[in-house]
C-alpha cells in the first residue's frame, strides 16, 4: 500500500477540508496523489479555484499540487487510505456533537474496499474510533474491520495562524489496530512529516493523548484567570506579576484570557464526558472549564462597572469591542467568547459596535447574530481589545484616546497595549 502510494498508483483521500484537512491535504498532494473531499459545495469549488475558504492558506499554496477536490463519492472510491479530519464539536449542553465524525464515516464507509486503510485524526474521546466509528464503517461497507481493512488514528497538531508550526513541522503522533497496520500508518505520514513519528502504543493512548494536550491548556489558563480575578481585587496588574514570576526557570509561562475556538474550549468536555460515563466526575477540569466560560462575562461585567463609576448612564453608553475571531489573526469565529462579552453588554442596555479585520460579517451574524461596523466610530465609552489582531497592537495611545469619549476607559484583555498607555483609563486581565 504504502509503495502504490509513494509511486502515485494508489490516492490518499482527506475527507473535510476546514483548517485541519486542507493543510494535511495539500502538504501530501505535494508528494503523492490527493482526493480532497468535502460535502460543502461551493467550498470544494472555491478550492477548485486554488481559493482557502478558512482564508489560512494563499493560492500559491495550492500550485504543484496532485489534487482532485470533489463532493462526490464515486470519486473517493479512487482512494486507499482514508484520513477523516472533520470538526467534533459540543452542543448547547456541552456534550459531545458527533454527527460530523458519524456523517464522515459513513460517507467513507461507502466508499471502502478490501485492504483499505482509515484514519481518523479528528479529535475524541479515548475509546470514539472503536466504539463509535468502525462500527459505521463495517455497516456501511459490509467490510469487517481488521480483517478486510484496518483502522489508525493520528491526531492533529494544526495551530490555526501559526506559518511556523505547521504540519510538516511538527512530530505526528501516529497508532494502528495492529502492528501492521501502525507501521504502514506511520510510513504514510513519514512522507510529510519531517521530524518523524511518534508510535503511540494503542489507538486509545493515541486518542487521550490529543485530548490531554488541550485539557492541560485549559486548566493552566483557567488558574492564570482566577489569578486575574483576585489580583483585579488587589489592584495589581496581572501581567505585572507574571512578568515577575516568569523569571523563575521553571515558572509556567501561561497568561489569562478568553479561551474559545474548536479545541482548547472544547476538547475538555469530551475527556470529562467520558469520566462521567464511567462513573467519575471530573473535579479539576470541570472547574478549569467553569472558569475560562464565564470570562467574557466578568470582562463586560468589569467594563460596566468602570463606565458607571466614571459617572456615565449605562443606558447611554456605547462600546467598541475590537475582535470578533476565537484568536488572534485567523478568521475562525468557532465558540468566540467574544459572542459572550457582546451578549453580556447588551443584557445591560449598552450600546456596542463590533470591528474585526479578519472576521466575515455575515458569519457572525448567522452564528451569533450580531454583524460587524464598517469603520471604527468615535465617542465610546468604553473601547475593548478583545483580540490580539496585529492591527491592534500597531496603534498607539493618541489613536484609543481620539475614539474615546471624555474619561472613557481602556480595556485590553491580553495586556498588549500595557506599556504604551500612559494617561488613558486602562484596564486590563
Amino acid at each position: 500500500m504504502y509503495a502504490k502510494i509513494l509511486k502515485k498508483e494508489a490516492k490518499i483521500a482527506v475527507i473535510g477540508l476546514g483548517y485541519v484537512g486542507l493543510p494535511i491535504a495539500l502538504a501530501f498532494a505535494s508528494k503523492v496523489k490527493v482526493i480532497g473531499f468535502d460535502i460543502n459545495k461551493e467550498r470544494v469549488k472555491m478550492m477548485q479555484n486554488g481559493i482557502d475558504p478558512s482564508k489560512e492558506l494563499k493560492p500559491a499554496d495550492f500550485q504543484g499540487c496532485d489534487i482532485e477536490f470533489t463532493s462526490s463519492i464515486d470519486v473517493l472510491k479512487q482512494a486507499i487510505f482514508f484520513i477523516v479530519a472533520v470538526p467534533t464539536p459540543i452542543d448547547d449542553h456541552n456534550l459531545p456533537d458527533l454527527k460530523p465524525l458519524l456523517s464522515a464515516s459513513h460517507t467513507v464507509g461507502k466508499a471502502l474496499k478490501k485492504g483499505d486503510y482509515v484514519v481518523y485524526e479528528s479529535t475524541v474521546y479515548p475509546g470514539c474510533t472503536e466504539e463509535d466509528c468502525i462500527p459505521v464503517l463495517e455497516k456501511a461497507s459490509g467490510l469487517k474491520f481488521k480483517t478486510d481493512f484496518k483502522v489508525g488514528y493520528s491526531p492533529e497538531r494544526i495551530n490555526p495562524g501559526d506559518k511556523e508550526l505547521t504540519i510538516t513541522k511538527i512530530i505526528k503522533v501516529v497508532s494502528g489496530c495492529c502492528d501492521e497496520s501502525l507501521e504502514n500508518i506511520a510510513s504514510v505520514y513519514k512522507i510529510i512529516v519531517e521530524p518523524g513519528v511518534y508510535k503511540a502504543s494503542s489507538i486509545k493512548v493515541a486518542e487521550a493523548a490529543k485530548i490531554i494536550e488541550n485539557t492541560q491548556r485549559d486548566v493552566n489558563i483557567a488558574l492564570m484567570n482566577e489569578l486575574s480575578i483576585i489580583f483585579n481585587r488587589m489592584h495589581i496588574n496581572t501581567y505585572d506579576v507574571l512578568e515577575a514570576a516568569g523569571t523563575k526557570w521553571n515558572f509556567l509561562k501561561f497568561s489569562p484570557g478568553l479561551v474559545g475556538g474548536h479545541c482548547i474550549g472544547v476538547d475538555p468536555y469530551y475527556l470529562t464526558y467520558k469520566a462521567e460515563e464511567l462513573g467519575y466526575h471530573s473535579r479539576v477540569i470541570n472547574s478549569g472549564r467553569y472558569v475560562n466560560d464565564s470570562m467574557g462575562f466578568y470582562v463586560a461585567k468589569q467594563t460596566v462597572k468602570k463606565i458607571i463609576a466614571a459617572k456615565k448612564n449605562i443606558n447611554e453608553s456605547r462600546v467598541l469591542v475590537m475582535g470578533a475571531t476565537f484568536k488572534e489573526n485567523v478568521s475562525d469565529i468557532r465558540n468566540s467568547k467574544i459572542a459572550d462579552v457582546v451578549k453580556e453588554f447588551k443584557s445591560f442596555g449598552v450600546g456596542v459596535d463590533i470591528v474585526d479585520p479578519h472576521a466575515s460579517s455575515k458569519e457572525l451574524m448567522h452564528e451569533y447574530g450580531f454583524g460587524l461596523e464598517e469603520k471604527i466610530g468615535t465617542g465610546y465609552d468604553a473601547v475593548i481589545v478583545a483580540v490580539n489582531h496585529k492591527e491592534y497592537s500597531a496603534y498607539d495611545e493618541s489613536f484609543y484616546k481620539s475614539i474615546l469619549s471624555e474619561g472613557g476607559i481602556l480595556v485590553d484583555v491580553k495586556g498588549i497595549l500595557r506599556t504604551k498607555i500612559k494617561n488613558l483609563n486602562y484596564w486590563s486581565l
